[in-house]
Order: structure tokens, then sequence, then C-alpha cells
């Protein structure tokens, strides 16, 4: 259990970091979606070039095609195509709606998982995804309980838009996690912090072709003080999310089980909550306690149902080359 609970305080991490994602919509909200996963993406893979490049030749020599192609699609669907869904349904729809469809991250991860070989079964998981989706469940009811006492009786169409770029990035960013995994458990060769370092470096490639339509052909203007707000906004996610929050993620799905995998994306959202509260300046509703016991009780009731199994194969060695 000691290799598993160095995996969750992993995962603990990385959602701390990555829950910093949603706030970054709302400290540069002047600029567009695209904008935001442009600046960010180009931050990212200039660091990590930066970091990779003393150990270039030797990480190229042990990369083929199918690895390099693994990492374009990874990094479309995992950084660029999910983060300016993201950001879109943060500024369309609002935090609390975009938490509550992300939430259900863990959710289809997991089932998709239990799929594995030698995985603890969906039966055994069921009170994890429960409190899961009842925590989603509580998010949702606070949101709703919002727009009636606002005193509307229907979705405008921006909220409806938002919700539908919310799905989008929950499908995006589910089909990244689930190839993620996979990829560094037969990548033996190649460690944790050095796949994500190559990450960055592909997905900053991808973000100089972004950057034309985002930047070039932008309608409205920005002081020389907005853009040097924008410059630290995205440059600090890049190498808090990006860069630090990508290694310790990676670290961790190789410690755990791909089921576990998907619970640890619970605390993506309990941060992103936390954060929007301290950005409201207010402390959480009766609804919102409720959502954090729930997401807490998914977490370890999932832990519980991993004892009975043995470790996991990757854990505490690294995996054999595909």
């Amino acid at each position: 259990m000691g290799t598993t609970w160095l995996g969750i305080a992993c995962g603990i991490v990385a959602g701390a970091l990555w829950g910093l994602v949603f706030l970054a919509p709302e400290l540069a909200s002047a600029f567009t979606p695209l904008q935001l996963a442009a600046g960010r993406y180009l931050a990212y893979g200039l660091f990590a070039v930066l970091l990779v490049l003393p150990r270039w030749r030797t990480l190229c020599a042990g990369l083929g095609l199918r690895e390099w192609w693994a990492l374009a699609w990874l990094s479309l669907l995992g950084n660029i195509l999910y983060y300016a869904l993201l950001a879109t349904a943060v500024q369309l729809g609002g935090m609390a709606m975009t938490s509550l469809v992300i939430g259900f991250l863990p959710v289809a991860v997991t089932v998709i998982g239990s799929r594995d070989h030698g995985a603890v079964s969906v039966r055994k998981l069921v009170p994890s995804l429960l409190l899961g989706a009842a925590g989603i469940l509580c998010i949702g009811w606070q949101a709703v309980g919002d727009a009636l006492g606002d005193g509307r009786t229907g979705m405008p169409m921006a909220e409806m838009t938002g919700l539908l770029c919310a799905v989008g990035a929950l499908v995006s960013w589910t089909v990244y996690a689930v190839g993620n995994s996979r990829w560094l458990a037969r990548l033996g060769h190649v460690s944790a912090h050095d796949w994500s370092l190559l990450t960055g470096v592909v997905t900053g490639a991808q973000a100089l072709l972004l950057a034309v339509p985002a930047f070039l052909f932008a309608r409205s203007g920005h002081a020389a003080g907005e853009w040097l707000h924008f410059a630290a906004v995205v440059t600090g996610v890049a190498i808090l999310a990006s860069i630090v929050g990508n290694a310790f993620w990676n670290r961790m799905s190789r410690l755990l089980p791909l089921t576990l995998v998907g619970q640890m994306i619970l605390f993506e959202t309990m941060f992103a909550l936390l954060y929007g509260f301290l950005w409201e300046q207010r402390l959480p509703t009766g609804m919102e306690h409720a959502a954090l016991v729930c997401v807490t009780g998914s977490v370890l009731s999932c832990v519980a149902a991993h004892r009975a199994k043995p470790p996991h194969p990757e854990a505490g060695r690294q995996p054999a080359a595909a």
C-alpha cells in the first residue's frame, strides 16, 4: 500500500495544480479561449524544450514514428483541444457548470479502466462511483438553484454553447487520460517526466499553428498592461499545471491502476471549486460542503476496493518497453 499512497499523493498534487486552469480564464477574461490555449501551450513548449534539450538525442533514439504519432494525438486531445473547450465553457457557462461536467471524468475513466486485465471490477467500484455521482449532483443542484434564484426559466444560448464545450472537453480528456496511461505502461525506457516534456514539445509545435488565427485575426486590441497580465497568467499556468502538474500525473499513472487513476481526477474538480470560492471571496454553501465530502469519500472508497488487489504490475518498477 506504500506505493498506492505515494501514487495518491502525486494525484492530489496534480489535481491541486490542474485546478488552476479553471481559474485562468477568469483571470484573463479579456482574451479569447483560443488565445489562452495558444499562449499557455507556447509557454509550455518553450519551457519543455529548454528542459529536455540536454537529453534530446538520447530520448529521440528510443522513439519511433509510432511514439511520435501518439505524442501528437495525445497533445492535441489532452492539451490544445481540451483547454480551448474548457476555457470557452468557463467564460460562457461559468466555473460551477464546467466543474460539474468535468466532474464526470472519474466515472468515464474508471469504467473504461475496469475492462483492463486484472483491474478491479465495476461491481466493487459501485460505492465509489455512487459517492462521486452524488458529489457531482450536489454541485449541479447548486448551479440549478443559482439559476432559479436569478429568475431564469431557461438556459441562454451562451450557456448552452458553454455546456456543449464542457461536454466536448470531457470526451477529449477522457480519451487522453486512458491513452496516456496505456502508453506510459508500454514505454519503460522513457521516464514519466521526460514523457511529459516530450508532450510539451509537441504541444508547443501545435500551439505555433494555433497562434496564427488566435492572435493575428483577433478583432479587439489590448493595452501593454493587459498583454503583460496575459503573459503572466499563461506562463504561470504553463509552469505549474503543464510542467509540474503533468509530471506528478504521469508519475501517478505508473503507480496506480487505471481504475484508481480515474478517481484521482476528482481532486482537480475539488480544487477548482476551492479556487472558485477564493476568487469569489465566499465560503462553500451547504450543498458544496456535501459535494466535497462525497468527493473525498469516493476516493477513499476506491482505495479500499483496491486493497484486496495485488500490487499494480507497473508499481515500483519501470514497465517493459513495447
